[in-house]
C-alpha cells in the first residue's frame, strides 16, 4: 500500500535504522515504471524527502543508483550487475527457464516463477509470448501469498504452522473484490490446491486476470517457489484451467526433481483431456 509523503515524524523514523531505510529506498527504486522521482520514492517508503535524497545520493556514489532526467533516479550499473550475477548463478532459475519457455509455447500464456519472501511472493523469471497485451507483472513484482496463484500454491504445501501465520494474519489485503481474506475460505482453497497439485487464482490479484500455479520443492520437500501461467479471464477460462493445471503441475515437478525432490512419477500430459498418461 502506498504511504503518504512526509507524514512520519523524525522520532518515528528513528524506529528504523539506516540500513532498513536504505533497503526500503532500494526496493522502491527497482519497482516497474522507472525512473522514479524522489517524491514518488518518498510516497512508497513513507520516509521524508531529505532521508530519501540522502540514501539515493549515497547509492549513486557507489553505483547502485543513477540520476535520470527531471530529478528522477534509476537502478545503477553496479546494482544491475549484481542482480545479473545472482540470477545467472541460481540453480532453480537455471532449471526453470527452459520449463517456462515450454509452458509459454504450449499454453500461449505468460509463464513465470516466483519465490516466497515473508508473506509475499516475489516474481523472479517470466517467459512472455509476443502479443500486444502484456501482463502488468514483471520481475521483482510482489504479491501477497494469499492473493495470487503462486502464493496459494506455496501455502498449500507449507507446514500447517507456517501457513497459519499467513492465513490467520489480521487484516489480509484485498487486492480485488474476489481476493480471499476469510481464513476459512482460504483454508478450503488451500485444501483444494493440495489435493489437485495446483492452485487457481480466480481474479484474486488483478481484475480480469486468472492464473494457475504449482509449487516447486527442494530435496527436503520444502517449497522454494512456484511456477504458473496467467492470462485474461476470457482466454484462461475454467475449461482452460482444467487443461493447463496438469501441465503446470508437471512443469513444477520437473524443476522439483532437478532440485532433488521426491515427486510422484511424471506422466505425459494429454492436451485433449488435461490428464497425465503413463
Amino acid at each position: 500500500m502506498v504511504k503518504a509523503v512526509n507524514t512520519r515524524s523524525g522520532d518515528q523514523e528513528l524506529v528504523k535504522g539506516p540500513v532498513d531505510k536504505a533497503m526500503e529506498v532500494l526496493e522502491a527504486l527497482v519497482q516497474p515504471g522507472g525512473p522514479h522521482r524522489l517524491g514518488e520514492i518518498a510516497r512508497r517508503t513513507g520516509l521524508t524527502k531529505p532521508t530519501v535524497h540522502r540514501h539515493l545520493r549515497t547509492m549513486a556514489e557507489h553505483g547502485f543508483a543513477e540520476p535520470a532526467e527531471g530529478g528522477s533516479y534509476r537502478p545503477g550499473p553496479r546494482l544491475l550487475g549484481l542482480a545479473a550475477a545472482a540470477l545467472s548463478d541460481s540453480r532453480v532459475l537455471e532449471l526453470t527457464r527452459p520449463v517456462l519457455a515450454d509452458l509459454r509455447l504450449r499454453t500461449g500464456h505468460v509463464a513465470f516463477y516466483a519465490a516466497r519472501h515473508g508473506s509475499d511472493a516475489v516474481y523472479l523469471e517470466l517467459s512472455e509470448p509476443a502479443r500486444e497485451y502484456r501482463m502488468s507483472t514483471r520481475p521483482g513484482h510482489r504479491s501477497p501469498l494469499h492473493a495470487c496463484g503462486v502464493g496459494l500454491a506455496i501455502l498449500s504445501v507449507m507446514p500447517a504452522g507456517e501457513s497459519a501465520a499467513v492465513v490467520d494474519a489480521p487484516d489480509l489485503e484485498a487486492r480485488t473484490h474476489n481476493t480471499l481474506t476469510d481464513p476459512a475460505a482460504l483454508r478450503a482453497e488451500l485444501a483444494r490446491a493440495a489435493l489437485r497439485g495446483y492452485a487457481v487464482d480466480d481474479e484474486y490479484d488483478e481484475p480480469d486476470v486468472r492464473s494457475v500455479a504449482a509449487p516447486v520443492l527442494d530435496a527436503e520437500g520444502r517449497p522454494v517457489g512456484a511456477i504458473g501461467v496467467a492470462g485474461l479471464s476470457f482466454t484462461l477460462d475454467p475449461g482452460s484451467v482444467e487443461v493447463f493445471g496438469p501441465m503446470v503441475r508437471a512443469a513444477a515437478r520437473t524443476v522439483s526433481a532437478g532440485l532433488g525432490a521426491r515427486t510422484p512419477a511424471l506422466g505425459v500430459v494429454d492436451p485433449t483431456t488435461g490428464g497425465e498418461g503413463a
